[in-house]
């Protein structure tokens, strides 16, 4: 989740108006699949700070999973809200 305003983006319809959650995502992909984290939470608090400063998201809140990490259980993970709305 990421807070943005998108009243520019409403008036115009033009996605040069609004945070582009396609090249966010992307960024974050290649980012995770270049780094070597032992902890989720590490990941966590590096993909917040990387969104923050690369594309100015003031607000946001970074979920985790790991699927069968704990034997027993479905998944576990981190949830974390960075940021001011």
């Amino acid at each position: 989740e990421m807070a943005w305003d998108i009243r520019p983006a409403a008036r115009t319809d033009d996605i040069e108006s609004t945070l582009d959650y396609r090249a966010v995502a992307k960024r974050v992909a290649a980012f995770v699949e270049e780094s070597r984290f032992k902890l989720i939470e590490a990941m966590a608090e590096a993909i917040a700070e990387l969104i923050q400063k690369e594309f100015g998201v003031t607000w946001l809140c970074v979920s985790i999973h790991k699927p069968s990490a704990v034997r027993g259980s479905r998944d576990v993970g981190v949830r974390i809200e960075r940021g001011t709305t």
